[in-house]
C-alpha cells in the first residue's frame, strides 16, 4: 500500500472529523485503513453511534443509505458511487406495492439489501444477522412479506417455522458461484474442515453446510471455535479479515470465484478522493427517509426472545 496516500487520508480524517466504515467484504487494502470493518448489521449500529461530523462508508449504496437515514445531520460520502448491489435491485417500490396487494394485511420484512424508498415501503428491516429473529417477533394475523432474497427467506422461513411470501431475488455472488458441488469437493478436499455458509448461498448448500451465519457471526465464530480449519462459503473479502485476525488457524474459500465486483470498485485512492474533494454525498430524500428510519430502527432493537413490533405500533 501506498505509505504516502495513507498519510495524507490520515491527515484528512483528523482535519475533517471523518470516520470510515467498511463491510468485510471490502479489499484487504480498505480493511486496513477503516476505523471499523464489520457486516450490514454491525456497520448499521457502528453507523448510528459514531460522532464523526462526516462518514466514508466502504461497501454498497444502500449500506451508505442506511448510514444516510440514521444519520441525517452528518455527511455521508462512497468512494465509488457506481458501487452498487444487484439483489437490490431486484425489489422496486412499484414491484413491492403490487406485492403487498396480492396478500391480506400484509407485514413487509426488508432485508437491508433493498432501497431507501423499499425500506419506507416496509415495516420492519433485517440482516441476515437476526432475520429469524426479526420474523420471530411480529405478532399480527397478516401475511408476511419477505423481499427480496428468496435464499435468507428460505432459510428464515424453515428456521422459524414461519409461513412468508417471499420475493424472488437473490445475490448473484452468493447463488452463482456458491454451488452444491464446491461444497462436496471442499469436504473431500478438506476433511478436518468445517464448512461455514452464508444463508444467501442455495437452500441445496446450506443443507450441506455445518454452519449457516452472516459474515459477523462467522468472523466471531471462528475467533472462538477450538477447530484450526474452515471452508469458508461467502464472498472472499473475509477471507482476509479471519486469517488476520486468527493467524494460526487455516481458511479455504468454498469456491475461487466468490467475488462480488460492486464490492471491489473501492479503492484507498477512491476514498482520499472523495474525502478530500467531499464528493458522491449519498442522502436520502427527507420523505423517504423519515418513513424509512422507523423499519431501520426496529431492526436495530431486536433482541431475541424479545418482541418490539406489532402491525400498527
Amino acid at each position: 500500500m501506498n505509505t504516502e496516500i495513507v498519510k495524507e487520508l490520515n491527515s484528512l480524517k483528523k482535519e475533517k472529523n471523518a470516520v470510515i466504515l467498511a463491510h468485510v467484504y471490502q479489499l484487504p487494502e480498505i480493511h486496513d485503513i477503516a476505523d471499523f470493518v464489520g457486516d450490514s448489521l454491525d456497520l448499521s449500529r457502528k453507523a448510528f453511534q459514531v460522532k464523526a461530523d462526516i462518514i466514508v462508508f466502504c461497501g454498497v449504496y444502500f449500506m451508505a443509505e442506511i448510514a444516510s437515514i440514521l444519520n441525517p445531520n452528518k455527511k455521508v460520502l462512497i468512494p465509488d458511487i457506481d458501487a452498487d448491489c444487484p439483489m437490490a435491485g431486484m425489489i422496486t417500490v412499484e414491484k413491492l406495492k403490487e406485492f403487498k396487494s396480492q396478500c391480506k394485511n400484509p407485514v413487509v420484512v426488508a432485508y437491508v439489501n433493498t432501497s431507501a424508498a423499499v425500506k419506507a415501503e416496509s415495516d420492519i428491516c433485517c440482516t441476515s444477522s437476526n432475520a429469524v429473529d426479526v420474523v420471530k417477533s411480529i405478532k399480527s394475523s397478516g401475511e408476511i412479506i419477505f423481499v427480496p432474497d428468496r435464499n435468507l427467506g428460505s432459510y428464515v422461513q424453515k428456521k422459524s417455522g414461519i409461513e412468508m411470501k417471499i420475493w424472488n431475488g437473490f445475490c448473484p455472488t452468493h447463488n452463482n458461484f456458491i454451488l452444491p458441488e464446491y461444497i462436496l469437493k471442499a469436504r473431500r478436499e478438506h476433511p478436518h474442515a468445517e464448512i461455514l455458509v452464508h444463508p444467501e448461498c442455495r437452500p441445496e448448500v446450506i443443507s450441506l453446510a455445518d454452519r449457516v451465519m452472516s459474515t459477523g457471526i462467522m468472523c466471531r465464530y471462528v475467533k472462538e471455535s477450538y477447530k484450526e480449519e474452515f471452508v469458508i462459503g461467502t464472498e472472499s473479502g473475509i477471507l482476509y479479515k479471519l486469517k488476520k485476525d486468527n493467524p494460526n488457524k487455516n481458511f479455504y474459500p468454498a469456491s475461487s470465484l466468490v467475488i462480488c465486483p460492486n464490492m471491489k470498485k473501492i479503492t484507498v485512492a477512491k476514498v482520499k478522493d472523495v474525502l478530500a474533494n467531499m464528493k458522491n454525498f449519498v442522502s436520502v430524500p427527507e420523505k423517504i427517509r423519515e418513513r424509512s428510519y422507523y423499519p431501520v430502527l426496529k431492526m436495530l432493537k431486536v433482541i431475541q426472545k424479545q418482541t418490539i413490533f406489532k402491525k400498527g405500533f
